[in-house]
């Protein structure tokens, strides 16, 4: 069995700047192998694929061009993983599973520093508090004892090192024994998700919206603040002079750096809620759970909800249910988007076609009365058509 683990870690001043120089040079080889695609089609009007442009790097670009000779001076394993990812991306659009390669921003994309076990002799030695990562060494560990340590039964088959808002984290693939699957209780549970609420369970709890506490308006409300002061630099950077223009151009990077970080620490505060979401119901050991197969998208189009649809994370509750009904083996049921889930009496059977958003209440003629988001889940859970996940 695999399973991945991720935490953040405090490198020395000389292995933060093997990182940065390492997650640069991978960006820089993404973005070279999507110009370098598009010339070949619009000549020759084929594709390349990722071993073939690796081979064109090494054999033909990089002795054309010496002064490019830096892509030679990090991990080759992390800059070949970089070109396969490009090349996924590529095969993803053509299968019309996602949109068109974007090419990666510097501190705006997830370019990450790829390492992975060379072969069956060799390990990845992981302590309680420090990881040895090749080309970097030995890396202290800001959470002791979360990562499993090496043994005969715990092995790192590969990680990557990433930087978001100047902090360094590692994510590592660990294979471990496959451990046994707990004795499942014989009820079911139906998940409604919505926005005035995270989550309506049909067992009666209710998952709060994260984003109306205290903590996280106050955090938001800084942000707005901080972004307002960026702007503002930017625009007195314009009327500047140049001998004047340096020293905002370093405050700039400052405010930057600011605005990052709260963006990353609200980010922290959902995603951390998503999980004790997720560890809850997992902890209920039902035999199956059931959720609605949304269509954020078109949610999204709706300029009055957006900006509260975004910031629940749907997808990535779906993602998070799913990988932990998979550990455990629940049976994750998927109910189509257009299931009446809300509009359906859980007692008669009936549909209430004029029922409006505004009415949170369920009243029906047969004299059921419920909360609108509480029918919907009870709905979910004796939903009859559904795909398993």
């Amino acid at each position: 069995m695999l399973k991945s683990y991720k935490t953040k870690i405090n490198p020395s001043p000389e292995q933060m700047q093997k990182i940065n120089q390492t997650i640069g040079t991978c960006r820089y080889v993404y973005n070279l192998y999507l110009v370098h695609n598009r010339e070949v089609y619009e000549k020759e009007k084929k594709f390349v694929s990722g071993i073939d442009f690796s081979k064109w790097l090494n054999n033909v670009y990089l002795i054309e061009n010496p002064d490019k000779a830096w892509i030679k001076k990090v991990s080759s394993k992390a800059v070949k993983q970089s070109i396969m990812n490009a090349d996924k991306a590529f095969k993803g659009f053509f299968k019309h599973q996602s949109g068109f390669p974007k090419f990666k921003k510097k501190n705006k994309s997830d370019a990450k520093m790829y390492f992975v076990k060379t072969d069956a002799k060799t390990i990845i030695p992981c302590e309680r508090h420090r990881i040895k990562i090749p080309t970097l060494g030995w890396v202290k560990l800001k959470e002791k004892g979360y990562i499993p340590v090496t043994k005969p039964g715990k092995v790192i088959k590969s990680g990557s090192v990433s930087c978001k808002a100047g902090r360094y984290y590692v994510s590592v693939l660990v294979e471990e024994k496959e451990r046994e699957k707990p004795r499942l209780n014989d009820f079911g549970l139906g998940i409604d998700l919505g926005v005035k609420e995270f989550a309506v369970i049909s067992n009666g709890s209710v998952k709060k919206n994260i984003n109306k506490t205290k903590r996280v308006k106050k955090l938001e409300k800084k942000l707005k603040r901080e972004q307002r002061c960026l702007s503002r630099k930017y625009e007195d950077l314009k009327k500047r002079n140049k001998k004047k223009g340096e020293a905002t151009r370093q405050n700039i990077q400052k405010q930057v750096s600011k605005v990052q970080k709260l963006h990353h620490r609200i980010d922290n505060i959902r995603t951390d809620h998503i999980n004790k979401c997720v560890n809850e119901i997992a902890k209920t050991k039902p035999s199956y759970v059931t959720i609605e197969d949304l269509n954020i998208s078109g949610m999204m189009k709706n300029k009055h909800l957006s900006k509260a649809v975004a910031s629940q994370k749907f997808y990535e509750f779906r993602t998070k249910l799913e990988a932990k009904c998979k550990e455990l083996g629940i049976e994750l049921r998927i109910v189509d988007r257009f299931y009446p889930s809300s509009k359906l009496c859980h007692e008669c059977g009936c549909i209430k076609n004029d029922l409006k958003l505004s009415d949170r209440e369920y009243v029906c003629e047969c004299g059921y009365h419920a909360n609108r988001d509480f029918n919907a889940s009870l709905n979910l859970r004796d939903a009859l058509t559904y795909k398993i996940a």
